[in-house]
C-alpha cells in the first residue's frame, strides 16, 4: 500500500512539474517589438496564467537562439529568406507593424519641427555631413535655428531596427548602397554605438547634437524629438501609426516567399518611409510541439485581443486578412505525427 501511494505522489509530482514547465513560453529577438510583446504578455498572463518570457537582445541574437533551440521562438525585424527558412526548417510570420524614426537632442528645435530627406540622412550617417548649419540641412529648414557638431549615434548590436534603418538609406542613396550596404549589422563609417533601441535611447538623450533612430514607442517613451522625413511621394510625413499603416497599405504578403515583406520606401503620400514588421521564427517540426503550442496560443490571442493594446503604444495591428494568411502558415507547425498542433 506504501508503494502504490509512494508512486502516486510521484506521478502527482511529476504531473505539476510538467504544468509548471507548461506554464513558461520564451522567445528572444528584435527590441523593436518589445514594448508591445510585453504588454500582451502581461494581458495573457492575466488571462489564462501563463508567462511568456521575451530577452530583448536584437533581432541576430533572436535569430541564433532559434537556431540554437534555446527559445520556443525568435523575433526578428529583418525577415529571413525563403531558402534560410527551409535550410534551417522555420516557419516565418509578421506578429506586428511599427516605424523606425531619426531622433535628435537639440535645444530651440520641437518635436517634429526638423525636416530631412533621405539622401541628407544618408550623408549624415556617411560622415559627409558634419554640422547642423551645413546648407543642406538648412535648405529644408528655413527660419529653424540649427548650429553645432552633429553626434550620430547607431547600434552596436546586430538589430533588426538597424535591417530597416539602412535598407531605407540604401534604397534612397547609391552611395549608401555601394559603401555600406544593407543588414542586421553593418560596417558603419561614423558614429557612436548603442546596445538596443534603449541604448540609443539613451545615447541621444545624453548627448546635445546628437541623432539617432529608434523604434517609435522609444522614441516617444523617452521624450526624443523625431524628424520629419520625405517620403517617396514627396511629402513630408511625421511618425505616426496612420503613417506606418500607409506604408503598409499594399503589401503582398500572400505573394512573398516566407511573408518577407519589407516596407521601406513604399509608395502613398502618407506612407512613413522606414515603417517595417517584426516577424516570428518557429519551427516546422518542433522537438517541443506543447511549447510551440503554447507559443501559436499565445500569438492567437494577441491578434485577438490586442489590438488596442498596440494602437496605443503607435504600432499598427495586422488587419484581419493578414491574421487569416498566418493562421494558414501555423498549419505547417506538426508534431512527429504530422499532426499540426494548433
Amino acid at each position: 500500500m506504501r508503494s502504490i501511494k509512494l508512486i502516486s505522489a510521484l506521478l502527482a509530482v511529476t504531473a505539476i512539474s510538467a504544468a509548471a514547465h507548461a506554464q513558461t513560453i520564451t522567445g528572444a529577438g528584435a527590441t523593436f517589438p518589445f514594448p508591445i510583446y510585453a504588454k500582451w504578455a502581461d494581458d495573457y498572463k492575466k488571462a489564462t496564467n501563463i508567462a511568456m518570457n521575451y530577452q530583448s537582445i536584437g533581432s541576430g541574437g533572436g535569430i541564433k537562439q532559434i537556431q540554437s533551440k534555446t527559445v520556443d521562438f525568435g523575433a526578428t525585424d529583418m525577415p529571413l529568406k525563403a531558402e534560410d527558412l527551409a535550410k534551417d526548417g522555420l516557419i516565418q510570420f509578421p506578429a506586428i507593424i511599427g516605424g523606425v524614426v531619426p531622433v535628435t537632442n537639440m535645444d530651440n528645435v520641437a518635436p517634429g519641427q526638423l525636416k530631412l530627406t533621405g539622401e541628407v540622412l544618408a550623408d549624415i550617417y556617411l560622415g559627409k555631413i558634419k554640422n547642423w548649419n551645413e546648407k543642406a540641412i538648412t535648405d529644408l529648414n528655413p527660419g529653424v535655428k540649427l548650429d553645432g557638431p552633429i553626434t550620430v549615434v547607431r547600434r552596436s548590436d546586430g538589430s533588426g531596427t538597424t535591417f530597416l534603418f539602412v535598407d531605407y538609406l540604401a534604397k534612397v542613396s547609391p552611395e549608401w548602397k555601394t559603401k555600406v550596404g544593407v543588414g542586421t549589422a553593418v560596417s558603419w563609417p561614423e558614429g557612436v554605438g548603442g546596445k538596443g533601441n534603449e541604448g540609443v535611447a539613451q545615447y541621444v538623450q545624453r548627448i546635445k547634437g546628437s541623432i539617432g533612430y529608434v523604434e517609435f514607442a522609444y522614441a516617444k517613451k523617452n521624450k526624443l524629438d523625431y524628424i520629419q522625413m520625405k517620403n517617396r511621394d514627396g511629402n513630408f510625413v511625421t511618425p505616426d501609426d496612420v503613417s506606418f499603416a500607409a506604408a503598409s497599405a499594399n503589401a503582398d504578403w500572400k505573394g512573398t516567399p516566407g511573408m518577407g515583406v519589407v516596407l521601406t520606401n513604399q509608395a502613398g503620400k502618407n506612407a512613413w518611409p522606414m515603417a517595417g514588421a517584426s516577424f516570428i521564427l518557429i519551427y516546422a517540426k518542433p522537438s517541443k510541439p506543447e511549447q510551440s503550442r503554447e507559443v501559436l496560443k499565445f500569438f492567437d490571442f494577441a491578434f485577438k485581443n490586442g489590438a488596442k493594446a498596440a494602437s496605443d503604444l503607435d504600432y499598427v495591428p495586422l488587419p484581419p486578412a493578414t491574421v487569416n494568411l498566418i493562421r494558414d502558415e501555423w498549419k505547417k507547425v506538426t508534431d512527429a505525427s504530422g499532426k499540426a498542433v494548433m
